[in-house]
């Protein structure tokens, strides 16, 4: 699918040890390098706007992540390894480009992708930005914030509780908002602060409707589970790959990692998909009555998104990192893009130093 870029943004298509896929750059080819992964239903698209607001002497690139937009449509996200696959992905792009050491930047799963690059080689990441980022101990059935799951098979969590609906039209294409839930209507109440109407709206359903799909990619696959709601993860594609089935292990991991890069933390006040009382979060739709048989808060609470990351970033704080939590004022999912302005103001200052 083609989506129109600015005019400050080359887009190519480059070809690594693991993946051909569409990237984006922008500013000076030798300016200093700031890596941009995007979230789950979207592309490199969303970064355009934060790419050519970079500082002079900064290089831009946004890769589609292997499962969404222009990325070679054979290659799969293995979500049994949690984020493994698109972290690989990113540090062989880099590698491909001849780039050793570079400022990351992630939001909501592409978040992940990053929380999964600090532990494998963080001696290459010179500062991380996470934006709204998904909790280091993966999305849904867990309970606390030491990420204790819910039960034993990490139903509630995976892609089988994705809306069918929303799967159609964006297989559909559809730009309308004829249904709530239309890739458009989707994000104007669940991605933005609802009220905003973000620029080049265009462009971004369009960069939803890229998403691959399928039973290998989104939604992915499922299984059956005997404890509530009763859906389980699969195997395949990027929302099973959130699971905390598959991505427990990493809080304790960016722990022990070494070298320690500093990492900036920045989210909307009005975020509606990672909060403690996350729109999509099984606990919190039964808790609020939307999802039937919900067994109670001593079974399945409200997963606590929020203070599983701030745990995570004050025990890595504690062992020999630095953090800072910036929370951006009337601003959903993605303040980069809602309030460009005030995001900036902190993610060039982070950069810069």
């Amino acid at each position: 699918m083609s989506i129109p870029t600015l005019p400050e943004i080359t887009a190519q298509t480059i070809t690594t040890k693991r993946l051909t896929t569409r990237v984006l750059f922008s500013g000076p080819e030798d300016g200093i390098p700031v890596l941009f992964l995007h979230g789950n239903t979207s592309s490199a698209t969303w970064w355009e706007e934060t790419m050519v607001a970079l500082p002079a002497g900064f290089r831009g690139i946004a890769p589609d992540q292997r499962g969404y937009g222009d990325a070679d449509p054979e290659a799969k996200i293995d979500a049994t390894k949690g984020m493994q696959d698109l972290s690989y992905d990113a540090f062989t792009l880099m590698d491909a480009l001849d780039i050793q050491k570079f400022h990351v930047v992630g939001n909501s799963l592409g978040g992940m992708v990053v929380w999964h690059m600090l532990t494998f080689q963080p001696w290459r990441i010179l500062t991380a930005t996470q934006v709204s980022p998904g909790s280091p101990f993966g999305y849904g059935a867990t309970k606390d914030i030491a990420g204790n799951p819910t039960n034993d098979d990490f139903a509630g969590s995976g892609g089988g509780l994705s809306n069918p609906e929303l799967i159609k039209r964006l297989a559909e294409t559809d730009m309308t908002t004829d249904s709530p839930f239309s890739p458009r209507a989707a994000l104007r109440t669940i991605i933005v602060k609802p009220g905003s109407i973000l620029d080049r709206e265009d462009e971004l359903v369009l960069s939803m409707c890229a998403t691959h799909l399928g039973e290998q990619d989104i939604p992915g696959d499922s299984t059956q589970s005997a404890h509530w709601p009763h859906v389980a993860p699969g195997v395949w594609g990027g929302t099973n790959a959130t699971s905390p089935k598959y991505n427990l292990e990493i809080a304790a991991k960016l722990t022990a990692t070494d070298p320690k890069p500093p990492i900036l933390w920045v989210r909307g006040s009005h975020d509606l998909l990672v909060s403690d009382t996350a729109a999509s979060d099984p606990g919190f739709l039964g808790q609020a009555g939307l999802m039937p048989g919900w067994p109670g808060a001593e079974v399945f609470p409200p997963q606590p998104m929020l203070g599983q990351t701030r745990a995570a970033l004050e025990a890595y704080a504690k062992n020999g990192g630095s953090y800072e939590e910036v929370v951006i004022p009337d601003a959903g999912h993605v303040p980069y893009l809602e309030k460009p302005a005030e995001f900036n103001a902190v993610f060039h200052q982070r950069i810069q130093s």
